[in-house]
């Protein structure tokens, strides 16, 4: 490792990377990761006893409704905790809260937001959906419930965001885990002991995010000590705040290129009929999985490059590439392993049908080999957003896009759903490239500022 005076840094900034500040970043947040796929089970369960198909088709498509819309303030996690990263990194504490407030303000007006547009919102979301009268008339009964949690699920995320940022993991977790468990607690309270329906699966939603919106400005104030908070001045600072929204627009950009990639995944998958739909279906809850534990590694290298960049520390920066990179991959083919020996045992547990059963079989092949062609993309995700180099990050997954498309239309004709499988792993595996090309050229400029 280079000393910190020969390259420019400030020593008194210096910090070290090891193996452990990685994994004590990721592990917390892939157990957090991992909790909230299991909120949708016991949902899905707890209606499903009361034996109603529409009241589950309801809460399916209530929930696909709220997914989209909150998916235009994902940025208020990853954002907040590039943004809180680079501030800890830099040791500027005023700024560390600033940037806490700031995205409260966001959360708060894009919560009423929601609130004051969830007719066109609900309306326009049950017309793309579709569904039977009796699963709209659930889904409407969700919807107008569980609208009300927008700015606590919001300011959730900023506080999640915030505290990643500033290497409490073990927070997150314990925020996530309270979250999650209290709704999963309520659910089953509410539907099963007082018979509430769809209704009940709602507040418990509401009611959860308000407790941990509580929770979680409690720890704040707790563990903020004494230490006074910034002037209104500080928190509307123009030039920072443009630098926030425009940090958040382009993840919001990237975060709904995603969506759309994975919406075509699914649209070209049911022009080949229902059975290829439900294996191609079944086949991305391998994805999904892969997904949650390459996320947690993700997150660490948010925290940690955007500490390096605040604290303008070259080496920490080398340093969390490296290491990401090395548990990154080793995580990777673990999984893949897993698919390999396990994946017909998952499929036959998933689906009865015999006919979905032989097609996932045979196209098996290409969610195994999916952590190794997207580990790099998660990856470098994370430290782009840790660097608030979103800008490029987002013409990165605009390329690969471009490049999943064209892939798609050349190659389905010849191959089939295998051509559509290799175009979707060639749009993980652009992204991941592309970016890696980009990183070196954006860490030189980044540091020789300094």
């Amino acid at each position: 490792m280079s000393h910190p005076l020969a390259t420019g840094e400030r020593p008194s900034l210096a910090f070290a990377v090891t193996h452990r500040s990685v994994l004590a970043i990721a592990i917390p947040m892939t157990l957090a990761y991992l909790s909230t796929p299991l909120l949708g089970i016991v949902d899905m369960a707890v209606i499903g006893r009361l034996g109603d198909p529409a009241l589950l088709g309801g809460i399916a498509i209530g929930g696909i409704i709220f997914d989209l819309v909150f998916t235009t303030f994902n940025f208020l996690r990853s954002g907040t905790t590039g943004l809180t990263a680079q501030a800890y990194g830099a040791q500027n504490e005023e700024e560390v809260r600033a940037t806490l407030l700031r995205a409260f303000l966001i959360a708060a007006f894009g919560g009423l937001l929601v609130i004051l547009l969830q007719g066109p919102l609900r309306e326009t979301g049950l017309w793309f959906l579709g569904g039977s009268a009796d699963v709209q008339a659930a889904t409407s009964r969700y919807f107008d419930i569980r609208v009300y949690s927008a700015p606590f699920l919001l300011a959730n995320y900023a506080i999640l965001g915030w505290f990643i940022g500033l290497g409490r993991a073990g927070t997150g977790l314990v925020l996530q885990l309270v979250l999650n468990g209290l709704n999963i607690g309520l659910s089953v309270w509410f539907v099963i002991g007082f018979g509430w329906s769809v209704e009940g699966v709602a507040l418990a939603t509401v009611l959860s995010e308000i407790a941990a919106t509580c929770l979680g400005v409690g720890l704040i104030v707790f563990t903020s000590g004494k230490a006074p908070w910034p002037a209104p001045k500080v928190i509307f600072d123009r030039r920072l705040l443009v630098r926030m929204m425009a940090v958040n627009r382009d993840i919001m950009i990237r975060s709904f290129t995603l969506l759309f990639a994975f919406a075509f995944f699914t649209a070209r998958s049911a022009d080949q009929g229902d059975t290829v739909l439900a294996a191609n279906a079944l086949l991305e809850k391998f994805i999904m999985l892969t997904a949650f534990f390459l996320d947690g590694l993700a997150t660490a290298a948010e925290q940690l490059a955007g500490r390096a960049v605040g604290a303008r520390y070259r080496p920490a920066f080398d340093r969390t590439l490296k290491l990401t990179a090395l548990w990154s991959f080793t995580l990777a083919g673990i999984l893949s392993a897993l698919f390999w020996f396990f994946g017909q045992y998952v499929i036959g547990f998933m689906t009865t049908a015999e006919d979905v059963r032989q097609v996932a079989a045979t196209y098996l092949v290409w969610a195994i080999l999916t952590p190794v062609f997207g580990v790099l993309a998660f990856q470098m995700d994370g430290v782009f957003i840790g660097a608030t180099w979103s800008s490029t990050m987002r013409n990165m997954m605009l390329l690969s896009l471009a490049v999943y498309l064209a892939a798609y239309y050349l190659l389905f004709p010849i191959l089939g759903n295998h051509g559509l499988w290799l175009a979707f792993l060639l749009f993980f595996g652009t992204r991941g490239l592309t970016l890696l090309a980009a990183c070196q050229k954006r860490a030189a400029e980044t540091f020789s500022a300094a």
